[in-house]
């Protein structure tokens, strides 16, 4: 801020106010800032108001126009367009005006810092419609410093005089306060004071009502005679120029009865870290400077001023008497080039129009006449420090004070085409720092804006765009803008090709759908990556064992018809030089209609009748197949277990079972499985061939039969004889005699289990004459009596059992056949027994028939009849053949009764077994079963069981 220091004060006269205070109006096409001041001078820890308005267009391309944003920034923020409301060194001082078109800004609580040029800005709802006003305001905040501007030296004290200023003039009239060793100076006003003084003696001064922001105390520096005054404190030059610095120094004649003689005196700036080094030794013023050594004058004298030369210079001597003499405060010595300032601007479609001003960052004593140039040639006849005139984009302007033509100003001019430079110029990797910066030649300095092509907005503002971390999003055309108050110009586009390793890849499957086996399916793998990857395709086969299959090095895996084998996890790979990078997994499932099923049987050994069975289907299918159980066409089971299971098996569970299974995408049938269900012989029966009448010596054939699983093996025994009497299936008698009569039976077995059946009894009669002689007495008496009890039990069991509905004739006839038996003894014992048999008998007709109470009311008769017949006989029914005389043989015992059943019969001790005996002619043929009616009661059972036996069979 030490231009902004210089810039109101000239030497001459010693403090010279100019303050340029114009109105400056900016804008072009209804586009305008005005504002009221260029240049501002403030006292710190005031306030100061900015006065400011500005004016747009109300429609543009047909849109209404709207400002969104305006704001003031300060070009100390590295050219960015910074609110001065946002940053922290102007919090709660800065306050704009938002009435209309007003954009006064007002800041409170002045510090020097806040010395600057302020621009206000605005931006509507317009694309372009953004304005910033230039030049701005330059504010100089000020503090007051108390300068020494006479000093005369005494034997008893000194004499100064001192002045209350500022580095810029403030604007209006002001009252001062000073200050002597800190205490108030009554009466004094003036921003001069003059006074005797002691060395000790220190004084400052304020402006009044800013009390509270008082100059610094300076010490009067001078004693025992010596002391320096310098004309003038702050002095401006034009660059080029020479430059005088005015000053004169005094010292005591004698000091101490010697005399006084100086040694040593030189000039030095405070640029040397407060190093005092005479300027005559230093490089950069060789040959430039002079001093003036006559008597105590001590100016300074500096040709060809440069920019460089603005500094604060003090002159100091040394005296033989070991004085040693700096005047304070020094001298500012400011040394300015001449600028051209675009103080208006109106833009045309063919060329432009602008208000010129020449002119320094401080004033120049004096009056001046100034010289033109216009693209480097001399404009004829302008001599004002003032040009208006119209312009291209091309053309440039300078000027220079007369006499001074070889210390121009710079020349202002538009912007020249912006050129783009990128750094790194190499190779430009992800994630690194690249810088990209517009450069163009233009004077006043351009303003640069960056953009990206297709984006609307600007990505930032000032020469540098910078990446500090780069992306591949980054990369596309980019350009920047130049602009300053004569012009813009847009740079060429460059373009930003980042290196990148490979993203993430992404993993996509067409069609999208269910994937049905036989179809063409493609797999694609793709990932962003600069150089362009590589791709590699991976299969991961977890079953049997994990293993990693390479599949394909392109970015499509194809499956032209794809197979259930193929399903499964893939993933893939993108690798270029940069790096590499993996897929997530991405599931192929293949749906297909069921495959054959195969079927099993556990256990699958032999299996055995009432072990637990399972039979399992199962069949390859996506989605799993549902099944269903078969046994020859019979459903057995349906559901997705595909297992049917049998916890007791029987025999009867033997067979083919076969299964299907099925989804939404077929269905398939197993092939057959034959059940062999293995199990002990059962069902034992004993058969007799011939059946009918067995004639001594005939061949008589015993066939035992079994239901068995393996097939059992047989083996025949007669009744009390220990070893076999043959095996196999049948037994054959071929010469049947008397000695062959007695009770046969068979034993079946297998691996499984064995099993024997019931007694056979075969009886023979000795001769037919003995058979028929002794039984014509025997059977006419039978039938005698027998004719007579039927009749008596005929009317008792009709009055006692005959109900209506209890049953028809054959159920009475076949009870009353039953009641009949063959006896041949009397006596109570075997009245009882007969007694027995008779109920057993009633038992077996009761049950068949299901009439339990029938039952009770025959046992009832029957016990009443042996309570009142107890001594009666009983004789067999006796049917006679025509032909008496020849022996009839019977088979008298029913084949294939249970095992078990003949051990309860040997158990009952009251159990007996008798055979019913027909006699047949010999040469009448045996009576048919077809020509006998019902169940003859001579055709009775020729063994009674036991009720329980009975009850069973029912």
């Amino acid at each position: 801020m030490r231009g902004v220091a210089m810039s109101l004060t000239a030497a001459a006269s010693g403090f010279v106010v100019f303050l340029l205070s114009v109105s400056v109006i900016q804008g072009q096409d209804g586009w305008e800032v005005t504002y009221t001041s260029t240049q501002i001078c403030a006292v710190k820890g005031s306030t100061v108001n900015i006065r400011c308005s500005y004016t747009y267009p109300s429609t543009m391309n047909g849109l209404v126009t709207k400002v969104e944003k305006r704001f003031w920034f300060t070009e100390l923020n590295n050219g960015e367009h910074v609110d001065l409301t946002t940053m922290s060194e102007y919090s709660d001082r800065v306050q704009y005006n938002s009435k209309n078109e007003d954009c006064t800004l007002s800041i409170s609580d002045l510090r020097e810092r806040d010395s600057a040029v302020y621009k206000f800005r605005f931006i509507t709802n317009h694309s372009t419609g953004k304005y910033t006003a230039s030049p701005g305001v330059t504010l100089s905040v000020t503090g007051l410093q108390v300068q020494v501007s006479r000093l005369q030296f005494y034997e008893s004290s000194n004499w100064a005089q001192l002045k209350c200023q500022s580095s810029c003039p403030l604007p209006g009239h002001h009252s001062y306060v000073w200050y002597k060793n800190g205490q108030n100076i009554q009466g004094q006003t003036s921003d001069s004071y003059s006074a005797y003084v002691y060395p000790a003696d220190s004084f400052s001064c304020a402006v009044r009502g800013h009390e509270d922001f008082p100059s610094p105390s300076v010490l009067i520096q001078g004693q025992y005679g010596l002391g320096v005054t310098y004309t003038s404190t702050q002095i401006c030059a034009v660059k080029g120029s020479t430059v005088n610095i005015p000053c004169s120094y005094t010292y005591p004649s004698t000091m101490n009865g010697l005399v006084t003689k100086v040694e040593k005196r030189f000039w030095f700036t405070e640029l040397n870290n407060g190093e005092h080094v005479d300027l005559t030794t230093m490089s950069e013023y060789s040959g430039r400077v002079q001093y003036n050594g006559k008597n105590e004058d001590c100016t300074l004298s500096i040709s060809d001023l440069r920019e460089r030369d603005s500094a604060v210079y003090k002159f100091r001597f040394i005296t033989n008497q070991g004085g040693n003499y700096v005047g304070y405060p020094g001298v500012t010595l400011s040394v300015t080039g001449l600028q051209v300032q675009v103080s208006r601007l109106q833009v045309y479609e063919s060329s432009n129009w602008a208000q010129l001003k020449c002119q320094s960052s401080c004033p120049r004593p004096g009056h001046h006449s100034y010289v033109w140039y216009k693209n480097g040639q001399n404009i004829q006849g302008q001599t004002s420090d003032s040009y208006s005139a119209s312009f291209y984009p091309a053309d440039s302007f300078s000027c220079a004070v007369r006499g001074h033509e070889d210390f121009p100003s710079p020349s202002v001019y538009g912007p020249k085409l912006p050129s783009v430079s990128v750094s790194p110029s190499a190779e430009i990797v992800e994630g690194s720092s690249v810088t990209l910066t517009c450069s163009s030649d233009a004077n006043p300095a351009a303003k640069y804006t960056w953009y990206k092509e297709n984006v609307n907005k600007p990505l930032s503002e000032g020469p540098q765009l910078v990446f500090s971390s780069i992306r591949s999003s980054d990369s596309g055309q980019y350009y920047c803008t130049a602009e300053n108050k004569l012009g813009m110009k847009t740079s060429q586009y460059k373009f930003i090709d980042v290196k990148y390793a490979p993203k993430l890849p992404s993993v996509s499957v067409s069609p999208s759908g269910d994937l049905m086996e036989g179809s063409s399916v493609n797999v694609t793998c793709n990932s962003d990556a600069n150089p362009a990857a590589n791709y590699t395709w991976y299969k991961k086969n977890l079953v049997p064992n994990p293993v990693l299959e390479r599949l394909s090095e392109e970015p499509q895996l194809v499956f032209s018809s794809i197979r259930s084998s193929d399903s499964g996890q893939y993933y893939c790979t993108a690798e270029n030089e940069l790096g590499r990078r993996t897929s997530a997994n991405i599931s192929i499932n293949v749906k297909y209609g069921p495959k054959r099923p195969s079927v099993s049987v556990s256990p699958s050994a032999e299996i055995v009748e009432g072990s637990s069975v399972t039979l399992t289907c199962s069949s390859d299918a996506n989605p799993a197949a549902n099944y269903t159980w078969y046994k020859e066409n019979q459903t057995l089971l349906q559901g997705p277990e595909g297992r049917y299971h049998v916890t007791s098996i029987s025999s009867q569970d033997g067979g083919n079972y076969y299964c299907k299974s099925e989804n939404q995408h077929g269905l398939i049938t197993s092939s057959s499985l034959s059940i062999d269900v293995q199990y002990g012989p059962k069902r034992l029966s004993v058969s007799v061939s011939p059946s009918a009448d067995i004639v001594e010596g005939s061949s008589v054939n015993l066939t035992c039969s079994s239901d068995a699983n393996p097939a059992a093996n047989y083996t025949w025994y007669k009744e009390n004889e220990d070893s076999p009497k043959a095996s196999g299936q049948i037994f054959t008698i071929t010469d049947f005699r008397a000695e062959h009569s007695g009770n046969y039976y068979c034993e079946a077995q297998n691996r499984r289990g064995r099993q024997n059946s019931t007694f056979h009894l075969i009886v023979v009669a000795e001769t037919w004459k003995s058979i028929i002689i002794g039984t014509i007495p025997a059977v006419f008496l039978v039938v005698v009596w027998l004719s007579v009890f039927l009749l008596i039990r005929k009317k008792r069991t009709s009055k006692q059992l005959h109900k209506p509905g209890d049953g028809s004739d054959n159920r009475e006839q076949f009870s009353q056949q039953m009641l009949v038996g063959l006896h041949t003894t009397s006596g109570s014992e075997k009245a009882l027994r007969s007694s027995r048999r008779r109920k057993t008998r009633l038992s077996c007709f009761a049950c068949c028939h299901h009439d339990k109470e029938r039952l009770r009311t025959m046992d009832g008769l029957i016990d009443q009849e042996d309570s009142e017949e107890r001594d009666e006989l009983h004789y067999a029914s006796i049917h006679f053949s025509k032909n008496r005389t020849d022996p009839v043989y019977s088979n008298i015992r029913p084949a294939g009764l249970r095992k078990h059943e003949e051990q309860d019969e040997e158990e009952d001790d009251d159990k007996v077994e008798y055979a019913a005996v027909k006699f047949n002619s010999a040469s009448t043929p045996p009576r048919t079963r077809g020509q006998e009616t019902g169940e003859d009661p001579a055709a009775c059972y020729s063994t009674v069981n036991k009720t329980a036996e009975l009850n069973r069979k029912c």
